[in-house]
């Protein structure tokens, strides 16, 4: 939104748009837990949380500072909603409206854009093997460029994966992420680690074991920047399996 001079702390994970957002900027904390010193030193108007996993932390936080916990969106529209509800939040609503718009725009070019229905296994490393449900954005995104989410059924936002789950159900590909800033990405030693959970399904048999760019959260990510990064990227997947463009 162009509102980078009122940003004073952020986490050590904050690495969107661009590793650049560090420089000059207070690290308060991670995830769940923060340098009190620190958020005293630049004295925040508000704070900015999430919900799900960091729901707890965030009521604890609340007991001293002005929290304001931005929902885990479940799907893509949701995304550029809570995304715009920064903004307003903040008192910035015609860049919170700017934003939007230029947000949809770019949703909007992929509707009706793939009419294939490859079967796809998304694996997040965050600490352990995780998957997505029914209630994430990041199912919704499958979606939207014509893939389908093996868990995608399933009443929940996340979970453990069930081997047996997914070697009875056989996905065409695996979109995989490794941990944060882990530089452990070479595709043989991630491939064998997933053959030994889950044997030779398609996906691993045929190669089409697709791993997430860069050393930052990708599909873990849920701000603005995920619908120009992660789209283009699920639907050059698309095209190389399908034999061709995807519009």
């Amino acid at each position: 939104m162009g509102l980078g001079a009122i940003l004073k702390g952020i986490s050590v994970y904050c690495v969107h748009p661009s590793p650049e957002i560090r420089k000059g900027r207070a690290i308060v904390g991670s995830y769940g837990s923060y340098k009190a010193e620190v958020l005293d030193s630049i004295q925040p108007e508000v704070v900015f949380t999430t919900t799900g996993y960091q729901l707890d932390f965030a009521k604890k936080l609340a007991e001293k500072y002005p929290v304001y916990a931005v929902r885990l969106p479940l799907t893509l529209s949701d995304l550029i909603a809570t995304c715009v509800e920064v903004g307003i939040v903040c008192g910035y609503p015609e860049a919170a409206h700017a934003l939007q718009q230029k947000l949809i725009a770019e949703l909007a070019d992929y509707i009706r854009r793939s009419e294939t229905k490859l079967k796809a296994y998304v694996e997040i490393q965050l600490g352990e093997p995780i998957t997505f449900g029914a209630y994430s954005y990041i199912t919704d995104a499958l979606r939207w460029v014509g893939m389908e989410n093996i868990f995608g059924n399933h009443p929940v936002e996340w979970l453990h994966p069930d081997p047996a789950f997914v070697r009875e159900h056989n996905p065409d590909l695996i979109l995989y992420e490794p941990e944060m800033f882990s530089r452990r990405r070479d595709p043989e030693a991630i491939k064998e680690t997933l053959l030994s959970r889950f044997g030779e399904i398609d996906a691993i048999r045929k190669g089409h074991i697709f791993i997430t760019p860069g050393i930052y959260d990708f599909f873990a990510h849920h701000g603005p920047t995920f619908i120009g990064r992660v789209l283009p990227f699920l639907s050059q997947i698309i095209e190389k399996l399908s034999g061709g463009p995807t519009q």
